[in-house]
């Protein structure tokens, strides 16, 4: 009966013509871009006039020529966007909703390829970090706003057919903290200014690119929910990181840049972190050559020595 449930949620969520890798924590919906019509910034106007909101569209060739003087691909792009209402509706029912607020996309073209591709987070790649079901009804009308957005951006397009399987992680795939703020009223924004101040300047000193930043909780209020003193959410990547997994898997922008979200409900002392661990990579894209599984637990090591300095 679960199978025939899971089938029918994916009819519904990919409809006719399109159909998506069953089972699979990413998606990688491909078209052929021979014409060079389909770019960066065409891409975004699709998901802009769908409603998204974009945190960043960032060309990380760029970044990779000045950095290590050479790229990977033609083109390589990391896309951050989120719908404001549905992220609300689903922080209802989880806080962890927000660790992809913004969601994270690459957009590339491989060197020898005329193909474009976009990869993402499937529904059952959402469900496995935040632990929010597939069947709830906001992650399944979130899950196909983003397919149909994806046939608009890429139109004749297909999902292909991912070789791997998932691995079993090998860690957490959610990393928390917590810390102590005892203000009240108009100070709690001074401790929060000190205390953001601080981790940024920590984490940019070690090599973190602070790629963007929601102030999530202010969305909320004027949406009509005022449960949280602060709820913000920071994209954050490292270069070598990203640069070194997508030589062999260009869809890792799917976790790139992760986000690192922290929020005060009212009434309460406690302030919440948490960011989607590494082990998230390493399970959902099946990594298993050793350059990469490096970079990535040295960052996951370094992320959580530089919060709980700060937080400590």
């Amino acid at each position: 009966m679960k199978s025939i449930i899971k089938g029918l949620v994916m009819v519904f969520l990919l409809g006719a013509g399109v159909t998506a890798t069953a089972a699979q924590d990413i998606q990688i919906y491909t078209a052929d871009n021979s014409k060079g019509s389909i770019t960066g910034a065409t891409i975004e106007k699709a998901f802009v006039y769908a409603g998204f909101n974009i945190s960043g569209n960032n060309d990380m060739n760029k970044a990779f020529e000045s950095k290590f003087q050479k790229t990977n691909h033609k083109m390589y792009h990391l896309f951050t966007l989120y719908k404001k209402d549905l992220v609300l509706e689903l922080v209802k029912v989880s806080p962890k909703a927000a660790l992809f607020a913004p969601l994270s996309m690459s957009i590339y073209m491989n060197k020898d390829s005329n193909n474009i591709s976009i990869s993402s987070l499937s529904i059952d790649g959402m469900a496995k970090v935040t632990g929010i079901s597939a069947k709830n009804k906001y992650m399944i009308e979130y899950s196909k706003l983003v397919i149909d957005t994806l046939t608009k951006a890429l139109p004749n397009g297909h999902f292909e057919k991912i070789a791997y399987k998932p691995l079993e992680a090998k860690g957490e795939l959610v990393t928390t903290f917590t810390t102590e703020m005892k203000a009240q009223g108009d100070a709690i924004q001074d401790d929060l200014e000190g205390l953001q101040t601080e981790l940024e300047g920590s984490l940019e000193t070690v090599g973190f690119v602070i790629a963007g930043y929601n102030k999530l909780g202010n969305e909320f209020k004027e949406a009509g929910y005022d449960k949280y003193d602060f709820f913000d959410a920071y994209s954050i990547c490292k270069l070598p990181v990203i640069f070194e997994v997508a030589k062999n898997h260009p869809e890792a922008g799917a976790f790139a840049p992760c986000t690192f979200y922290m929020y005060k409900e009212k009434g309460s002392s406690v302030v919440n972190m948490a960011y989607p661990s590494v082990y998230n990579w390493i399970s959902s894209l099946a990594i298993e050559d050793k350059p990469s599984i490096k970079v990535l637990e040295d960052a996951q090591e370094l992320m959580i020595k530089v919060v709980k300095e700060v937080t400590e």
